[in-house]
């Protein structure tokens, strides 16, 4: 008998924000996030995402919306996902998870993409210095093939690939995080002697309210407050995984992912149709919605 169809355990409606979809994002990463689904190990499911700025992009030539993102909003994940046994045991601290990629690709009727330059005064790039303006490029998909109205004569095949796939840190984890990217953004300038270098270009992004989606936890509850101040951006890539931005981790490859919390609580977004290594950058990728199908 053929294996039935993936479950899909996280849907995503693009019309909604990513705080008011069904089972809501996250842009945070923090033990107590709470689950929005389950999984047995073992099981094909199926995650949708938006991209990685929730819908703040739009398909057009203009690039107003890329100048005046708000960074402090990035990256949606769609998650957490609790990771049981076959008899309902939920994965434990110090175990290793293994996820394998079945399939992937972009949500149906939302075949597109961009790629960005950020404003050197928001954010800025790799080469800021000589592409100090925010520019955009807007992407169309036929199949493995990406082609654009603003890059002219060029198409070529993608690598599809998630962004992003993590677990939660646990809270003694968490605490590592947020000292060591403090005393970076503390005395980071000073010791690497990089302040004509850099500008005003952050070393770390602290924990912070603004811009800050905790899922199932309502904002602007004592609760919410309180883990606002401490979740970890989702911007570097850590001890979880996170933001790995691994062009080959497509269709076909597992992903070895250590559990710091019971059910792991696995988190994945940013969704790539493809990227050079490491998308150096910054927005160097053809960024769009997504789905991924997991084991």
């Amino acid at each position: 008998m053929a294996p039935p169809t993936p479950r899909l355990i996280v849907p995503i409606d693009l019309k909604k924000k990513p705080w008011q979809q069904k089972l809501p994002l996250h842009n945070r990463w923090h033990p107590e996030i709470p689950p929005v689904a389950e999984v047995k190990t073992g099981e094909v499911f199926r995650i949708e995402m938006g991209d990685w700025t929730g819908g703040a992009i739009s398909d057009d030539s203009s690039a107003l919306d890329v100048k005046t993102l708000n960074l402090s909003t990035v990256h949606y994940l769609s998650g957490p996902i609790k990771v049981v046994d076959t008899e309902g045991n939920p994965a434990k601290p110090g175990d290793l998870l293994s996820v394998e990629i079945c399939n992937l690709g972009p949500l149906p009727g939302d075949e597109w993409g961009y790629t960005a330059i950020f404003d050197r005064e928001n954010g800025g790039g790799f080469l800021t210095d000589h592409f100090p303006c925010a520019t955009k490029a807007i992407w169309y998909f036929e199949g493995i093939y990406a082609y654009s109205p603003h890059i002219p004569g060029v198409r070529f095949p993608g690598l599809t690939h998630p962004g992003i796939i993590g677990t939660a840190p646990s809270m003694e984890l968490l605490n590592i995080w947020n000292k060591r990217e403090r005393e970076l953004e503390e005395t980071g300038l000073q010791s690497l002697k990089l302040c004509e270098v850099l500008h005003s270009r952050p070393l770390a992004n602290l924990p912070s309210t603004k811009g800050c989606v905790l899922g199932k936890i309502k904002q602007g509850t004592p609760e919410w407050e309180r883990i606002a101040k401490e979740a970890a951006r989702t911007i570097p890539g850590r001890e979880n995984g996170g933001n790995c931005d691994i062009k080959n981790l497509s269709r076909g490859s597992k992903v070895y992912l250590p559990v710091f919390v019971e059910g792991a609580n696995l988190s994945t977004g940013d969704m790539h149709f493809s990227q050079g290594d490491g998308e150096v950058a910054f927005c160097g990728a053809i960024e769009m919605s997504g789905f991924l199908e997991l084991k």
